[in-house]
């Protein structure tokens, strides 16, 4: 039997790999937005299924435990609509409404700053493009504003998507056994328990071990922000919270909100800062170790160049930008373990044909 140089396959497959890439594209593209809401209801099953699993080993049957986690989600989901989503609301209201005098403010702030930067001899050309990106920003929330109707019809298109994604989430929590059977016998049967163990593992850890950490630190962070009467402290720390989901993101949001309070409020702005640093190191430094350990095994280099490659994909593929961004860890970590497996099984012995290692 004649062997193929691994260059020689590598060669072949990717161009492959690209016509599969541009077929799978026109494929999902059509019938989008449902592949992103099938992605985004595997995950919440996959969730899901952590609950009913420590309550199946604690002696509940499957079904029994199914019925307590959902409900309970369930209702956590309504109390989370009635107490919280109403305080949201309110103060994205009152920022959007505030958003004219913070962007009046920090042009003025701007002006200043471009005046002492010539007084002192010091480059400054940076007035014209900032008032005109200060006067776009001012635009569109206006635009904002007068747009309640349109507002209104994605909110209602918004509860439909929801309503699908957790109804398809329960039927794919209820045949999760018999679906992922089903989609490992595609599989090279030596290559299937490696496979299903990686994606199961790697998935279930990193999403689980990042909702704990988002729900920790965004109760942490409103109850600080609660105690120093921080504005619009429930909408940051949730908007914080949120964002620990995608590594690095969080950093960026705490700078950014900073950055509004500033030009309120200096002193406000230091305030939120320095809080939101000390609860992000708490939970950086001794809850997640204990809660996610080395799940994802990438280095930091390798998570921001996957970072924006999903972000790419998910945009391509029509599952969605944010989409994309969450998925991109854990893939990213999947593809490095099944190349690390395909590289060792291709030492010994190249006899049998192997994985490509990209």
């Amino acid at each position: 039997m004649i062997t193929w140089p691994a260059w020689l396959r590598l060669g072949l497959v990717l161009p492959l790999l690209g016509v599969n890439a541009f077929v799978l594209k026109r494929v999902l593209v059509q019938f989008a937005p449902f592949p992103g809401l099938f992605l985004t209801a595997a995950l919440i099953a996959f969730l899901l299924d952590l609950p009913c699993r420590w309550l199946a080993r604690r002696g509940l049957s499957r079904s029994v435990a199914m019925t307590a986690v959902v409900l309970l989600t369930l209702g956590l989901l309504v109390l989370a609509a009635v107490t919280l989503v109403p305080l949201l609301i309110e103060q994205l209201s009152q920022l959007i409404s505030a958003s004219p005098a913070l962007l009046t403010a920090a042009e003025q702030w701007i002006n200043q700053s471009q005046a002492w930067a010539v007084s002192h001899g010091l480059p400054a050309d940076f007035g014209d493009p900032s008032s005109d990106l200060v006067s776009q920003i001012s635009r569109v929330a206006t635009q904002l504003s007068r747009r309640l109707l349109s507002i209104l019809g994605a909110t209602v298109g918004t509860t439909i998507n929801v309503v699908i994604v957790l109804v398809l989430a329960v039927f794919l929590l209820l045949g999760a056994d018999s679906i992922t059977a089903g989609l490992a016998q595609w599989l090279p049967e030596r290559w299937r328990d490696l496979v299903t163990s990686t994606l199961e593992g790697t998935f279930r850890g990193y999403f689980a071990g990042q909702v704990v950490l988002a729900l920790i630190l965004s109760g942490g962070q409103l109850l600080v922000f609660s105690a120093l009467q921080i504005p619009y402290g429930v909408l940051f720390a949730v908007l914080i919270g949120f964002t620990t989901l995608i590594p690095y993101a969080s950093a960026l949001t705490i700078v950014f909100v900073s950055a509004i309070l500033a030009v309120q409020d200096l002193g406000t702005a230091v305030e939120l800062l320095i809080a939101a640093i000390l609860v992000g190191q708490v939970v950086d430094q001794v809850i997640q170790p204990r809660l996610m350990g080395s799940i994802v095994g990438l280095q930091p280099a390798w998570l921001l160049i996957a970072l924006p490659i999903g972000s790419r994909l998910g945009h391509i593929f029509g599952v969605g930008d944010l989409l994309g961004l969450l998925l991109a860890v854990p893939v990213a970590s999947c593809i490095k373990t099944l190349a690390d497996a395909a590289r060792s099984d291709l030492k010994p012995s190249e006899s049998h044909p192997a994985l490509p290692v990209p």
